[in-house]
């Protein structure tokens, strides 16, 4: 698309997509959402991006390879369900945590580190997977 509105209007779009999606990973593991529908967000914001600025430019905005992304969030996942071994719980067993600040005592789970590492692996290889058949894609086949 090479539209000046849709040029000018997408980085936006894409941040508030962006912000929305780590809203609905954050709050996943207490109401509906969480880490897939998240990734499924952020992957589609940052089509939009590719659709706007052409594949090259994305790539150079994102600053990390989404592959590498997807990694991280297996291995974040997997972590995750490790750790209850070092309580002699079964695997994925959720651990709590209890953070205080300030006035607020901020609860932390296994299960939010479990949908961080969805999140990450679902956008990392959806933005991967699109990003490489956008690459693909010429607009002389039009």
């Amino acid at each position: 698309m090479n539209t000046l509105i849709f040029r000018t209007i997408s980085p936006l779009l894409v941040s508030i997509m962006l912000v929305f999606s780590f809203y609905i990973c954050l709050r996943g593991h207490n109401e509906p959402g969480g880490g897939f529908i998240g990734g499924l967000i952020a992957a589609a914001a940052i089509q939009v991006l590719g659709l706007s600025l052409g594949v090259p430019e994305t790539r150079k905005a994102l600053r990390f390879d989404p592959l590498a992304a997807a990694g991280c969030g297996v291995l974040l996942a997997a972590v995750s369900g490790l750790l209850s071994a070092f309580t002699g719980s079964p695997f994925m067993t959720s651990i709590w945590a209890y953070l205080p600040i300030g006035d607020t005592v901020v609860p932390l789970s296994t299960p939010l580190v479990f949908d961080l590492g969805v999140y990450l692996t679902v956008f990392g290889a959806l933005t991967a997977i699109g990003l490489a058949l956008a690459s693909e894609f010429d607009e002389e086949d039009l």
